[in-house]
């Protein structure tokens, strides 16, 4: 378990924000919802990302 939080925490920003986005979308939110959301948690992470805006975030997930 032990390892498992710390890989979670080890996990960099760009792979998060890709990761999230599929969860989000495969639950049915729209990017409208997505993006905003997953700023904040990015805010909260224990471990804080740099300040992303929401076009970022869109390039980091489309490119």
């Amino acid at each position: 378990m032990v390892a498992d939080v710390l890989s979670y925490f080890s996990e960099p920003a760009e792979e998060y924000v890709r990761r999230r986005h599929g969860e989000l979308k495969s639950r049915g939110l729209t990017n409208d919802e997505i993006f905003p959301r997953i700023a904040g948690e990015l805010r909260g992470r224990r471990v804080a990302a740099p300040e992303l805006s929401l076009r970022q975030l869109r390039r980091i997930v489309y490119g």
